[in-house]
């Protein structure tokens, strides 16, 4: 895996001196320019192919947030910023990483690991959003389709299982461990050994709850530490 185009895209001259720095211990990723702004980005991204970019969030004019939601599926992003309270907004552009300043090395290392695990499965991972969209469940004796994307969050009931989705209440005989397995983990979080979450549905978090639309579901206390980096870091640190 080499010459992999990076930007920075930073107001900031310390932030974007300190990236430039941790970029050099890794030869593999090729920075073709350092932007103050979104606009210079832009102008950058309008004539080359960039495959990452490290993009600040706040910064005058064009924020970092609209201009990631610009930027097409082959430009992945890891957010860099000072503000935490971002993280959520970061999980929804489906971010690779969420680092908060001032960055420490072991993190942009954590984060430049993430990112080249998911390019290398990029192929086999497209190919399985593409084909497991959706899912079978057995229900009032017949099978019914389920849209993945239209899951909420699926409760356990023992050896059954309450699948909120946006067009109703699903019950299947099924255990939430078998199910789990079925779900994509990038977009499907358990949280509680009761609940797994559509983290597109994701509207907030504390360190104890989740807030999925309007309901609020409890991370228990064994799942807390993972279930909170995962968020920070995906959206997240």
């Amino acid at each position: 895996m080499s010459n992999i185009k990076c930007l920075i895209v930073d107001d900031e001259p310390k932030a974007r001196e300190v990236l430039d720095i941790y970029l050099q211990d890794h030869p593999e990723l090729n920075l073709i320019a350092q932007c103050r702004n979104a606009i210079e980005a832009i102008n950058i991204m309008a004539s080359q192919k960039i495959d990452l970019i490290f993009l600040d969030i706040e910064m005058p004019e064009i924020s970092g947030l609209a201009l990631a939601k610009t930027l097409n599926k082959n430009t992945s992003i890891i957010f860099t910023t000072a503000f935490r309270d971002y993280a959520v907004d970061g999980f929804d552009l489906r971010a690779i990483d969420y680092l908060l300043k001032p960055i420490r090395p072991e993190r942009f290392k954590e984060a430049i690991e993430k990112y080249k695990a998911i390019r290398a499965g990029k192929g086999e991972a497209s190919q399985k959003v593409n084909s497991d969209n959706h899912l079978f469940v057995r229900s009032d004796r017949k099978m019914i389709k389920i849209i993945l994307g239209e899951i909420l969050y699926i409760e356990s009931l023992s050896d059954y299982l309450k699948i909120h989705t946006k067009k109703g209440l699903i019950i299947t005989r099924e255990t939430l461990t078998s199910i789990h397995e079925k779900l994509h983990p990038d977009q499907f979080l358990r949280i509680h050994r009761s609940f797994i979450v559509n983290c597109h549905h994701l509207r907030s978090f504390t360190k104890e709850t989740v807030l999925i639309n309007d309901i609020e579901l409890p991370i228990s206390r064994s799942y807390r530490t993972k279930v909170n980096d995962q968020l920070m870091a995906n959206s997240p640190s």
